[in-house]
């Protein structure tokens, strides 16, 4: 039965931790409202809590549902199961597709056991994330085995998922991140109150996007005469270590704190650095290259996907390595604008949020078509 033969529209539950700031919020509310525009029937559920994205999904005229999950309380967490799966059973959805770590472990095995048609676990990260609990690889594997279908958001990931979690490849599909047209308009520029040049950080600031590494290759730069203002948008628990790190090596490092809104920063930047020692396919690459600003990141996630001949890929956890890939954007603006301009165009052509919803639409269409055939 195709979309268009449909006795009522295609219904999805997408399913996510929270709504706080992170790329795959981002993500999902993209997602769940280009879905809507499209006619789909989306739900948005909430483990725990709503946050900046909820508003803006709200807005566009999707319900949103916060189940009240807290791992601090035992009954809390068992009233949450059964408001899931009460909430389920009465939106009865063709699709739920549970995004990140802890909404797969949760969703994916309530889903199944309550038969929705079609179950898909959204993973947006390496599973070395995992590897350091055992435990929790073994839980990620056996979620992953128990879906209908595993998407990812980029080649690196459905790589890392078969090697590390033993999919067949034809239960793995790459759907990339979306960016809304508007990620492509100009904006008018930051101020940000300095003569040196600008490099441009945007990240949450927690130990996996690598930030301690950045600061020493700043400090690197400025040793060898190349001073920079380091500006970084994003906060998280590593604020504190990174500012008193900065302080010690006394470089030029700004914090802002976290922004909902980036573009004046990236439209200011010189160069915007991802530092990352593990990524999916991050956002604040996409924006940069969509705003048309040449970018250094790290070989890690979908980096290299990203920006293979559209930008400068260096090691992780190497300062030396991405001082040269700074210095080389910094003292050859010509190369950074060609960088810059393929990138975009390459992000224009291959991010395109509508296409996104398309695929998503036609993998559950598939996955529906093969439930009933099967």
């Amino acid at each position: 039965m195709t979309a268009g033969s449909r006795a009522r529209p295609l219904r999805v539950a997408l399913l996510i931790g929270h709504l706080g700031m992170g790329g795959t919020q981002k993500q999902l509310a993209l997602l769940a409202q280009e879905l809507h525009r499209a006619g789909t029937e989306v739900h948005v559920l909430v483990l725990s809590r709503g946050g900046p994205c909820e508003a803006e999904i709200r807005e566009a005229g999707i319900e949103v549902h916060l189940l009240g999950f807290d791992r601090g309380a035992k009954v809390g967490t068992f009233l949450a199961f059964t408001r899931m799966a009460v909430l389920l059973r009465r939106l009865a959805p063709d699709v739920l597709h549970a995004f990140l770590h802890e909404g797969y472990l949760v969703g994916v095995p309530t889903a199944r056991l309550l038969r929705v048609p079609v179950v898909v676990a959204g993973r947006r990260n390496e599973t070395r994330l995992s590897a350091s609990r055992p435990w929790s690889l073994a839980l990620d594997r056996a979620t992953a085995r128990i879906a209908h279908h595993v998407v990812v958001n980029a080649e690196a990931l459905a790589r890392d998922a078969h090697a590390a979690l033993g999919l067949p490849e034809k239960k793995l599909s790459v759907i990339y991140n979306g960016l809304p047209a508007v990620a492509f308009d100009p904006a008018p520029p930051e101020h940000v109150a300095t003569e040196l040049p600008v490099v441009a950080c945007v990240a949450r600031l927690s130990a996996e996007k690598g930030h301690r590494h950045l600061l020493d290759a700043v400090a690197l730069l400025q040793r060898r005469g190349r001073p920079c203002t380091l500006v970084l948008a994003g906060d998280g628990p590593e604020r504190a270590r990174l500012e008193e790190q900065a302080a010690a090596l006394g470089v030029d490092a700004r914090f802002l704190g976290a922004r909902l809104d980036g573009s004046g920063l990236l439209a200011r930047a010189d160069v915007v650095v991802l530092p990352s020692l593990t990524e999916g396919l991050s956002n604040a690459v996409i924006e940069a290259m969509a705003a048309g600003r040449p970018v250094v990141a790290t070989s890690v996630g979908g980096n290299s996907e990203l920006l293979d001949g559209r930008g400068i890929i260096v090691p992780a956890a190497d300062p030396e390595g991405l001082a040269g890939g700074l210095t080389r954007l910094l003292d050859d603006p010509g190369l950074a604008r060609e960088l810059a301009a393929a990138a975009r165009a390459w992000a224009a052509k291959n991010l395109d949020l509508r296409v996104m919803a398309e695929e998503h639409v036609k993998l559950y269409e598939r996955l529906l078509r093969a439930g009933r055939e099967g």
